[in-house]
């Protein structure tokens, strides 16, 4: 595939690659390695805590990114700040909803 200048658009090229860009999806993945890791040597036992259903570990991890990515779209998207203040938000909601949800 062709970009509109006529160059190639092989692989990720697309994507604008920094240390930081890179630096999150690496954890990204060792996070889901841990937590795969963990699940097969400790299997989880759905509980409930604040959240209004009972839910496992993956559970909580999963509902945790999905509300770290809306906190950092809605950041970006109100232009606040530097996207990196964000993570005083979301990285001790990450740990909460992980902990006591």
């Amino acid at each position: 595939m062709d970009s509109a200048d006529g160059t190639s658009m092989g692989g990720m090229a697309w994507m604008a690659w920094t240390w930081p860009t890179g630096l999150f999806f690496v954890g990204i993945a060792l996070v889901l390695t841990a937590y795969t890791v963990w699940g097969v040597r400790s299997p989880s036992v759905p509980s409930r805590g604040f959240l209004p259903m009972a839910t496992t570990r993956g559970d909580r991890l999963f509902l945790g990114l999905l509300m770290s990515a809306y906190i950092n779209l809605a950041w970006a998207g109100l232009d606040v700040a530097s996207q990196s203040l964000s993570a005083l938000i979301w990285v001790p909601m990450l740990f909460v909803i992980g902990r006591w949800g």
